[in-house]
């Protein structure tokens, strides 16, 4: 079974229910992508930093029952998740709130275990993370991890990188742009869409978005149900398949996409194939309120990698 590292932060998840209260769960861009790899079959390790309180205890428990590795997560005494509250207007789009500048997660580079789990990337597959995980860290943390990166790389390992893009992480737009630039430079696959990119270079044609990408394998998600897989510099549109019910929440479609392309290109299917596959995934997703839909309702596997 192929092996995947994904690395990044989960957080307590607020979510709208009846009445204006609040339903609670957990959530978190590259945490909800391992859960879906490992439903699509893939062997999916989360490597995060957690406190030692009930509520990462109950994560952690979460995650093991959903077939996610937990062995590289650090435990710190007195640390306390993030927590984040969706809201969703009437086309299912969302809105996010946070709370965590002092979320266990964002120390993850900077611990005495730090040197163990970097050196272990190399140990996997695909390492996948997104830009969300690097605007955690200080520019001396991201360093290290493009270092751990680069060595994972010559073990053999493919560094997936996600553009998922939030402004707020960043304190401006140009130490965004510079870290992208970093993650392009090593990356094996880049993930990309219009919507993370576009607030990054105002403006731009989707041909001058993947300009800006060096790398020989890159998906640009446009901002209608479709996507253009470029391979070796020769670019391929593709549409998404109609959505088959109403769009009720659009939190996760992402990172839904990122799984099920992660997971076929591990099962043998070429990049174009596993954009499909991406689309299929995030098309139910999308049906459903909140990051991670009832496992009832995931399709079979065969749908999301044929």
């Amino acid at each position: 079974m192929s092996k995947v590292a994904c690395i990044g932060e989960c957080m307590v998840e607020l979510k709208q229910a009846e009445g204006g209260l609040f339903s609670r769960g957990y959530g978190g861009d590259t945490l909800n992508t391992a859960v879906y790899l490992s439903r699509l079959g893939a062997d999916a390790d989360y490597i995060t930093a957690l406190g030692d309180d009930v509520l990462s205890d109950e994560m952690i428990a979460g995650w093991a029952a959903e077939g996610v590795g937990t062995e590289r997560v650090a435990r710190l005494p007195g640390k306390l998740p993030g927590l984040y509250m969706i809201q969703t207007d009437d086309k299912g789009e969302r809105r996010f709130f946070h709370w965590r500048d002092s979320a266990a997660a964002r120390s993850l580079m900077d611990l005495p275990q730090t040197p163990a789990i970097l050196e272990s990337l190399g140990s996997y597959d695909v390492v996948y993370l997104s830009a969300i995980t690097l605007s955690l860290y200080g520019e001396a943390g991201r360093q290290r991890l493009f270092a751990a990166l680069r060595r994972a790389r010559e073990a053999g390992a493919r560094f997936t990188f996600d553009t998922n893009f939030r402004a707020r992480g960043w304190p401006d737009l140009a130490v965004a742009r510079s870290v992208f630039l970093q993650a392009f430079e090593v990356a094996d696959i880049v993930l990309a869409s219009t919507e993370d990119l576009l607030p990054l270079y105002p403006a731009e044609s989707n041909d001058a978005l993947l300009a800006r990408i060096p790398g020989a394998e890159v998906v640009l998600k446009l901002s209608e149900p479709a996507s253009i897989v470029r391979l070796d510099g020769v670019p391929y549109p593709l549409k998404a398949e109609p959505v088959q019910a109403p769009v009720v929440d659009t939190t996760a479609a992402g990172d839904s996409f990122a799984a099920a392309y992660v997971a076929a290109r591990l099962a043998g299917a070429g990049p174009v194939e596993a954009a499909r596959a991406g689309h299929r995934l995030a098309g139910v997703v999308v049906c459903h309120p909140g990051a991670i839909i009832p496992r009832a309702a995931m399709p079979p596997a065969s749908t999301t990698s044929r």
